[in-house]
Parts: C-alpha cells; sequence; structure tokens
C-alpha cells in the first residue's frame, strides 16, 4: 500500500496534480505590456489586455510627452527621453487616453 501510495504521489506530481501543481497553476504572472511613445504617437495606439495587466508607457522622442486617461483613472507626469510611466488596470472597462502637451496623440487601452 505504500509503494503504491508512493507511486500515486510522484503521477500526481508529475502531471502538476498534486497539492505544490494545484497551488502553482492557481497563481499566474502578472501581466506587463509596453507602449512605445515615439514620434508623436503612442504605440500600439489601441491596446487590449486582461484585469490585472500592468501597462508601461516609455517616451522614446527627443521631447516631453504625458500620458492621461480622459476620465482621471490615470495621469504621468511629464515624460523626457527614456521615461516611464507604469498603470495597473484592475477593472474591465475601456480607457481612452491622450499627451496633455500634444492632446492630438491618443491611445486607448481595453481591459478585458
Amino acid at each position: 500500500m505504500a509503494v503504491l501510495t508512493a507511486v500515486l504521489v510522484i503521477a500526481l506530481g508529475t502531471l502538476g496534480i498534486g497539492q505544490r501543481g494545484v497551488l502553482a497553476g492557481a497563481q499566474q504572472k502578472a501581466e506587463t505590456t509596453e507602449v512605445k511613445i515615439d514620434n508623436f504617437s503612442f504605440g500600439p495606439g489601441t491596446l487590449a489586455i486582461p484585469v490585472g495587466a500592468t501597462v508601461t508607457w516609455t517616451n522614446r522622442d527627443d521631447i516631453p510627452h504625458t500620458v492621461v486617461s480622459t476620465d482621471g483613472v490615470f495621469k504621468s507626469k511629464v515624460l523626457d527621453t527614456d521615461e516611464k510611466f507604469s498603470f495597473t488596470f484592475s477593472k474591465a472597462g475601456t480607457y481612452p487616453y491622450f499627451c496633455s502637451i500634444h492632446p492630438k496623440m491618443t491611445g486607448k487601452v481595453i481591459v478585458q
């Protein structure tokens, strides 16, 4: 009986079904997505991400930019070249944003 139990424990562990496997499977890594600010645009312009994901904007332009949601959910400081701003989206929804210095620069994050 002890040998059968040991074989079963080893088999379940190998399949990832043991207690540690269940816990490891339930924990998912937080996703991070990058948006480049370059040539007076956000790239990609529209981004679809899961709830809980973090978006990081990086200014690759030679001039300053901001990242500001139209509904006030997030707002970066003025970002100089190579500076970054990150925000974690904890609720589903659509989050349009723009650069407050250059309002024609727009983007959208869709959280599902």
